[in-house]
């Protein structure tokens, strides 16, 4: 498994936030998430919203940085990308 997080570039609620993925499956996504102290809520159907005072630890807990566009492609790469359309058609969360 691979758990990659891009860098915190997104201001909101007065922080700045990254996100976290898995290239190989939600479980293990969950299973490193609740290690590392995410709240359940800071998951976001494919991914977790992550402030940026917890990115040093989660690199350090064996996360691996790479930028935006990369974290993307290979989150679509691994089938777990929740597109926009299904995002729209999901009920809110």
């Amino acid at each position: 498994m691979t758990v990659l997080i891009d860098p915190p570039l997104w201001p909101r609620h007065g922080r700045v936030w990254g996100h976290m993925v898995s290239d190989q499956s939600l479980e293990e996504l969950h299973e490193f998430a609740r290690a590392a102290g995410l709240p359940a809520r800071a998951f976001d159907r494919d991914h977790y919203d992550v402030p940026q005072d917890m990115h040093a630890d989660l690199i350090a807990r064996g996360a691996v940085l790479v930028d935006g566009r990369e974290l993307v492609r290979r989150l679509r790469a691994s089938g777990l990308r929740v597109t926009s359309a299904q995002r729209r058609a999901a009920p809110p969360r």
